[in-house]
């Protein structure tokens, strides 16, 4: 049997595949963030062990080799959505633990690596199962159901661990509970494409299998080589590195500060109020500006629009620092939060269009694999670091300084290379 004659159409597992996918990245560095803090785990503890879990997804190019070469990514895929399922609901259980934090950290580590794994198998098997016309049709709907994935887990998920924390009048049971309720979820998906999937790597001359076979062959270093030997390479990573530091620092400390209380210097909403602000309005706002940006790429060029998008990411965290020094109204931390969230979503796009820009030759797909572990590193560390200098600053200061970071990385745009772009079809 061949791609082509595979009688199941996409439509009924491509949804659900990327829609898996993001429960458990948001879950692990998003959700919590939001528990640990409803838990009274302190911010400076919070911002550098969720900050380092995320190790992973820099690591993935490493063993995304052996998902190649070892059994199929039909079987990596099932194997590791049942091994998430456990993850999720020994992640659960934790909650009720007196010394719940660093075992759940264990357990969000492992969640890490079978996350980074299963993102690896599932792009594989949407390039083995989806023939090229399809794969071009159904690259908008999996990025769709990955943005539901989104909205689910801190917005559904959040707003119910919100309710249950009021009406039980117990935090951990709430969150075990939420938590739960995604494991059961990740079952269903489970035994849903245990029956749907179909096997289009069970042909040994599939020539999609035949090229990723040489691809396997092709030596790690030579491709690592051929990255880091680009023109103007050093201003290149310093871009990557500098481009989202001070966002970076931003997204880990926006969520505590919303829900720290004004004693603190927080703006004290509960996890009901944060779901929707932070978990729903701000994520639509989000998607509506990943829209935006890609629109404004596709008609003006990436190299017009590079520095304007920059500028749509980083102005807006200054409504951070009115909010730290304001303490405004609930009804202007709404359209204060979505406005800054939209503008993330336009500089982001702009952003991994660049990454996509510099990858270059026979080796794009790898070359965007190590672009993507350096953006998380670049978020890892300024995240990592987050904590201790905001509780040495404040929330007012520590805003402030998120504002000067952001200059280091708007300043490389002025000296990174865009002379190709034109050739690239990138306008």
């Amino acid at each position: 049997m061949t791609n082509k004659t595979i009688p199941l159409s996409p439509w009924l597992y491509i949804p659900t595949l990327y829609f898996a996918e993001g429960i458990p990245y948001m879950i692990i560095n998003v959700v919590s963030l939001i528990f640990y803090k409803k838990l009274g785990i302190d911010n400076v503890q919070i911002a550098f062990w969720t900050s380092l879990i995320s190790f992973p997804w820099i690591l993935k190019m490493f063993w995304a080799p052996f998902v190649d070469i070892y059994s199929t990514k039909r079987k990596w895929l099932l194997t590791t959505q049942i091994i998430m399922f456990f993850c999720l609901i020994f992640l659960a259980l934790s909650l009720q633990l007196p010394n719940f934090f660093f075992i759940s950290l264990a357990i969000l580590t492992i969640g890490a690596f079978i996350s980074a794994t299963y993102d690896i198998a599932t792009d594989g098997f949407y390039m083995l199962a989806l023939n090229p016309e399809q794969q071009a049709f159904f690259v908008g709907i999996r990025s769709l159901f990955y943005r539901f994935a989104i909205l689910f887990s801190t917005g559904f998920l959040v707003f119910l661990a919100g309710y249950l924390e009021e009406s039980t009048q117990n935090i951990p049971l709430s969150w075990t509970i939420v938590i739960a309720l995604a494991a059961v979820i990740f079952a269903f998906l489970f035994i849903f494409h245990l029956v749907i999937l179909p096997t289009p790597e069970s042909n040994t001359n599939n020539s999609e299998s035949t090229r990723v076979s040489n691809i396997n062959n092709i030596p790690f270093l030579r491709i690592v080589r051929s990255y880091f030997s680009q023109s103007k390479i050093v201003i290149i990573l310093a871009f990557i590195l500098l481009y989202r530091f001070g966002e970076a620092m931003l997204v880990k400390m926006a969520s505590l500060f919303l829900l720290d209380k004004v004693e603190l210097g927080g703006l004290g909403l509960s996890t009901k109020e944060f779901g929707l602000v932070y978990g729903t309005f701000g994520v639509i706002s989000l998607i509506a500006g990943g829209i935006v940006g890609g629109l404004l790429i596709a008609k003006f060029g990436l190299k017009k629009c590079l520095l304007p998008m920059a500028l749509a990411l980083n102005l807006p965290d200054i409504f951070y620092v009115y909010m730290a020094y304001a303490k405004p109204p609930r009804e202007f931390i709404y359209p204060l939060v979505s406005l800054e969230q939209f503008g993330y979503g336009v500089g982001f796009t702009a952003f991994t269009v660049y990454l996509m820009y510099i990858c270059k030759g026979e080796y794009k797909t790898s070359h965007f694999a190590i672009s993507t572990g350096l953006m998380t590193l670049g978020l890892m560390i300024p995240g990592a670091i987050s904590g201790a200098i905001q509780q040495a600053l404040g929330y007012p200061l520590f805003f402030v300084l998120v504002c000067l970071l952001t200059i280091p990385g708007m300043l490389t745009i002025f000296f990174i290379p865009l002379e190709l772009e034109n050739n690239r079809q990138l306008n």
